[in-house]
């Protein structure tokens, strides 16, 4: 990819993060986006064939940006499932704040525009496999606790650890930010960990 093509690109992801997070809940479109990246709607269609794989480039975006893969880092080389599981915690739970906007305007919109809902599944998706292996490590540990699977801890975890969730104890029940991240390691640790 070009000099020029690479900047451009990130002209239009930039746009769209811009928009995304001004106008939480509204559709955001092609021609706004184009028109704050400073090029034509065709352009843009020349980097991005729908507006769904914009989306979805979007939030990804966002991730390499922001160095989640560093972010997580801890989490992946923890030694025990039980660090590992923390670790998640710790990473995932601090990340939430930062695309909080993005994450409300997706959330906003997915239940009536497909673009929205593929960008919002593809990321919810991640943070699931990150679930995923934080439990499949405490279960080859087995410190698994056996009132669930694998697969039932995973589901309850990821449930655990939603925006949503987040959003309800730090805004609506006015939680800090640290007392979230250490009451729901406890929790986690309390249900997940056998023992």
């Amino acid at each position: 990819m070009s000099s020029d093509s690479s900047n451009t690109r990130n002209r239009i992801l930039n746009a769209a993060w811009e928009l995304l997070e001004a106008n939480p809940g509204q559709a955001v479109r092609m021609i706004d986006i184009a028109k704050l990246a400073g090029i034509s709607r065709q352009a843009l269609y020349l980097h991005f064939n729908t507006r769904s794989e914009l989306l979805v480039a979007t939030t990804r975006y966002i991730d390499e940006v922001k160095d989640v893969d560093a972010r997580f880092m801890p989490s992946r080389s923890a030694t025990s499932g039980a660090k590992r599981l923390v670790a998640f915690i710790d990473a995932w739970g601090n990340y939430i704040p930062e695309i909080y906007g993005v994450a409300k305007a997706l959330l906003a919109m997915k239940d009536t525009d497909d673009a929205a809902a593929t960008a919002w599944n593809d990321r919810m998706q991640a943070v699931r496999h990150g679930c995923e292996a934080a439990i499949n490590t405490l279960h080859n540990d087995g410190c698994l606790s056996t009132e669930y699977s694998p697969e039932q801890a995973t589901d309850l975890l990821w449930t655990m650890l939603s925006i949503r969730n987040w959003e309800q104890l730090t805004i609506e029940c006015d939680w800090s930010q640290e007392r979230y991240i250490e009451k729901t390691q406890a929790l986690a640790q309390g249900v997940f960990i056998s023992g």
